[in-house]
């Protein structure tokens, strides 16, 4: 099968740095489906593990976290999908990935793709919208009151892929009121449209615009992006007993005693831990993209699909990579067959 790899952690622009090659197809295991990808989106995940995961040598690392496709095989356990299902899901870290025609995943964290959109603005949402609801609702709890705070939640970095589907969560399954921060006037265009009540720049000063609102302190901060840049702010800007929630990794260690004074707590999330770990929830993905495929079918959430780059082989995917590496993309970047 046609498939596009790496043997070498490499910068995006050496010839090595993603290659295409033809492997051979996978065995499903016992609660594995083998899905034949249709089209899958790019991550940020995506060029930390190029430059961080070595292959055995001689083997080949095959990247892709998201995708959309249709269920070819099934292994011998599987129960919740039959072969011909329209799928979509963000995989394992832990397994290869789906830069490739055929992949194979765990059935436990597959949804139904939505019937109302392709496969392309499917692939753009597995990802994202499970870091997204797991932050927001298992992490964070916004379903749960902080007494004396602004029922609010301020999401910095909210014009990415992550940011784009917290934003319409928040809106439009909570009371909160969403709180963005964009720096540049397309972006903050994009998170008005997708339902932020207030967007605010995070090349300036934090504490000093959400002060500005007269809303009052948020209940909520979610952090997705280069939270050593912003910490200090947020601290300030949240409300005593408030929550805190980040995704990133932090290029310097956090002052963590900033948020002491106002007993702050302090979230990690990474939708891989399910996965990772085999916990006894993993089936909580399944629900989580079978709940979001809902909601996109009854226009309640849509997708982040901004750009399909092309179909998915080693060059499309050195330019999508450049452009998650630049920092600089707003909602999700796509490729699509072979």
């Amino acid at each position: 099968m046609r498939a596009v790899g790496y043997q070498q952690s490499l910068a995006i622009d050496q010839d090595a740095s993603l290659v295409d090659v033809d492997l051979p197809r996978p065995e499903p295991g016992p609660r594995d489906l083998l899905v034949e990808i249709k089209a899958v989106s790019l991550n940020p995940v995506d060029t930390k593990v190029r430059m961080r995961a070595q292959p055995e040598p001689g083997g080949w690392k095959v990247l892709g976290f998201d995708a959309a496709g249709i269920v070819r095989g099934t292994g011998r356990d599987v129960s919740l999908f039959k072969e011909g299902d329209e799928v979509f899901y963000a995989g394992a870290i832990t397994r290869q990935g789906t830069n490739a025609e055929f992949h194979v995943v765990d059935e436990r964290l597959v949804g139904a793709k939505p019937k109302s959109i392709g496969f392309e603005e499917a692939a753009a949402l597995p990802l994202t919208t499970l870091t997204a609801w797991e932050t927001l609702f298992d992490r964070l709890e916004v379903r749960r009151p902080v007494k004396g705070a602004a029922n609010a939640i301020l999401i910095v970095g909210a014009a990415g892929g992550v940011g784009s589907i917290a934003v319409q969560l928040a809106r439009k399954l909570t009371d909160l009121t969403v709180i963005a921060t964009a720096s540049r006037p397309d972006t903050q265009a994009w998170v008005t449209e997708l339902g932020a009540h207030h967007v605010i720049d995070h090349g300036k000063p934090l504490a000093a615009q959400v002060e500005a609102l007269g809303i009052g302190a948020p209940a909520f901060a979610f952090s997705i992006t280069h939270t050593e840049n912003h910490f200090a702010e947020i601290a300030k800007a949240l409300a005593p007993q408030g929550r805190f929630a980040l995704i990133d990794d932090p290029k310097t260690l956090l002052d963590i005693s900033l948020m002491k004074g106002k007993s702050v707590s302090i979230h990690w999330e990474s939708m891989f831990t399910r996965s990772t770990f085999q916990t006894a929830d993993m089936e909580r993905q399944h629900e989580i993209l079978n709940e979001a495929s809902r909601l996109v079918d009854a226009g309640t959430i849509r997708t982040t699909l901004a750009e399909v780059v092309g179909p998915i082989d080693a060059a499309n995917l050195k330019r999508a990579h450049s452009l998650v590496e630049s920092n600089r993309t707003r909602g999700k970047l796509v490729l699509s067959g072979f």
